[in-house]
This record gives C-alpha cells, sequence and structure tokens, in this order.
C-alpha cells in the first residue's frame, strides 16, 4: 500500500516532490539531494533511523527518474530468513528445494525497467551480500536451481537504520557492497533535529486521517502544539503520525485538540528531560528551554488555563509568565 504523503515543499520542484513537507533546513537539504539524484542511474542509499521516511523517499526518487513508468518494487529484507530472502530476491525453478512447486521469478525481475528498494539491507547475511554484489557487479541473477543466470535491468535503492560505514569495520557488511550501494548516499534525519516540520506534518496527519476516520475538522491548540515541539520522538514521523490518529480517536470531528488528548509519553517530564538517548546535539539552554516549556504546560493544564492563577502557582508575577509563554511560542 502506498504510504501517507507526508511531505511537502515550499520552492518551486518537479511533481514527484510536490507532496514532500519540508520547512527544516535539514530537509530541504535532504530533499535537494533526491532532486539531483533523478539524473543518475546511480545505486541509492537511504540512511536513518527507523520512521523517518525512508520508503517514501525511495518512492519519489523512483517517481522522479527516468524510471517512472516501470515498477516500484520494495522488499523488507528483515523480515525474511535468509534462504527465503534468497529465492524472493533472485526467483527459483520448480523443484529447487521443497515446497516448489512451481518456478517463479524473483523481485530483481519483477522490477526490470524500474527500481528495487531493499529496506534494511544492512541486516542481510555476507553469504546474501555476497550475491547482491554479483547482481550489481554483473546486471544479471540467477534463480535457485537454474544453471542459467537473467540479465535484469534495475536501478537499485537501499536503505538501513545502522551505520553500515561502521558495520564494515567491524566486519559484519562487505565493504565493496556498501561502496556499491551507496554511490549516492542520502541521510534522513531524525525529526527532534528537524523541528520545523513537527507543526506541519502534524496538521497533514490531523487531516489527513480526519478524512479518513470521517473525524475532519479537527485542530491542535497552541499548547498542544507546543508540547509536540517538547518531544524527542524516539519513532519519528511514524511516531507522530500515531499519536495524531490516537488524538483522533478521542475527538469529534471540529474539535481543537488540547494537552489532555495527548499520550502520557508526550506530556510526561521524561520528554522534556530526554536524559535517555540521544540528547548530545543539544547545548544546556536548548534543553532548559525544552523543560520549562514543558513546566508551563503542565501548570497551565493543571489551572485550566487561567494565567492569573498560574503564574501565583508558579511563583512569578502575570506579566512574567506573559513574557515566558511568549518565548516559547505557547498561547499564540
Amino acid at each position: 500500500m502506498e504510504p501517507a504523503r507526508w511531505m511537502q515543499v515550499k520552492h518551486e520542484a518537479p511533481p514527484p516532490a510536490q507532496h514532500l513537507i519540508a520547512h527544516s533546513p535539514a530537509m530541504r537539504e535532504t530533499l535537494a539531494l533526491v532532486e539531483r539524484c533523478w539524473r543518475t542511474q546511480a545505486s541509492v542509499l537511504l540512511s536513518g533511523e527507523t520512521g523517518t521516511g525512508k520508503e517514501l523517499l525511495a518512492r519519489a526518487i523512483h517517481r522522479g527518474s527516468p524510471r517512472k513508468r516501470g515498477p516500484f518494487v520494495p522488499v523488507n529484507c528483515a523480515a525474511f530468513p535468509d534462504a527465503l530472502l534468497e529465492s524472493e530476491l533472485f526467483g527459483h525453478t520448480r523443484g529447487a528445494f521443497t515446497g516448489a512447486d512451481r518456478t517463479r521469478e524473483g523481485l530483481f525481475a519483477a522490477a526490470c525497467g524500474g527500481t528495487l528498494f531493499l529496506d534494511e539491507v544492512g541486516d542481510t547475511s555476507a553469504a546474501l551480500q555476497a550475491k547482491l554484489l554479483r547482481a550489481l557487479q554483473e546486471r544479471e541473477v540467477r534463480p535457485l536451481g537454474s544453471p542459467h543466470p537473467r540479465r535484469v535491468d534495475v536501478r537499485l535503492v537501499a536503505a538501513t537504520n545502522r551505520d553500515l560505514l561502521r558495520e564494515v569495520e567491524a566486519r559484519r557488511f562487505r565493504a565493496d557492497l556498501y561502496y556499491r550501494l551507496a554511490v549516492f548516499p542520502i541521510r534522513l534525519h531524525p525529526l527532534r533535529r528537524r523541528r520545523e516540520d513537527i507543526a506541519p506534518l502534524a496538521r497533514h496527519f490531523l487531516a489527513l486521517h480526519g478524512r479518513r476516520e470521517s473525524i475532519p475538522g479537527c485542530t491542535l491548540s497552541p499548547e498542544a502544539l507546543a508540547l509536540l515541539q517538547t518531544h524527542r520522538w524516539p519513532g519519528n514521523v511514524r511516531e507522530l503520525e500515531n499519536e495524531m490518529l490516537r488524538a483522533l480517536a478521542l475527538s469529534e470531528a471540529g474539535d481543537e485538540i488540547g494537552p489532555q488528548r495527548l499520550s502520557e509519553r508526550v506530556r510526561g517530564i521524561r520528554s522534556a528531560l530526554h536524559f535517555a538517548e540521544g540528547g548530545a546535539e543539544e547545548t544546556l539552554r536548548e534543553t532548559l528551554a525544552r523543560i520549562e516549556a514543558w513546566l508551563l504546560l503542565r501548570a497551565l493544564e493543571r489551572h485550566g488555563g487561567r494565567r492569573t492563577a498560574t503564574a501565583r502557582a508558579l511563583g512569578i508575577t502575570r506579566e512574567g509568565l506573559y513574557k515566558k509563554l511568549r518565548r516559547h511560542g505557547i498561547g499564540r
């Protein structure tokens, strides 16, 4: 099934990039690389954390390339045992193994004239990596049980959530295959490093799933948006999409979604502190600002949004509270 189109660029771009949301500099830089790789038939390696949208980007690469009229064939390498994955990719003849009651072409053959997307390629075994390397070098595959190779014409786009260079150094991934795959490397940054994309993505998911679930017209309150900004999103865009689905399930058509309809993991103090993982790229000032924003939002929630009562409870003046709220973009 085609994944949700959650990206959109503001600058003028060819049709395949018109559905890509990219308000942050990091995502704009990534999309600029995507547009450049449309001009080449070189293999592309997409790297990034789980949930950052690697398959969606692979589809955009295919739609913008000269191969766009050909098939786009995705396969998750981590979803198959090694022997079965070899059969999936290269095909097999009748009787090649127990249960092979008919000849079947592999995904390399199915993708001829188009793009083959190998997701989680870093999870493949050394034996399969050797066969992938040969397929890329020779542009041919040998189905299991067949003595005859078959020519294939595919563009390969691979993706991984691992650091493949480290895997190469640790001898868990073949260096020669890595350099064959990473002719055109593109890295997708985690959502916590492109916060400008959080609000437009959240609104997009509300609109998209609101129509699908017959709960249209829902919006996010400024306080809810500010909380979304304080969360670290370890599951990235996929986690944000699921959060919006949950909020919709608790809402009626046309509702303004406030902090109380967000999950505890988004509203909780761990979201602000984020000591557990990945905070090294933030300065102390940025970390303290996120904690202060969280404290202000929880205090406002406890006092029903009454700012005078909130300021009194926090031990600051009402003017001081307004100043802090403006600084964090809360309540605008």
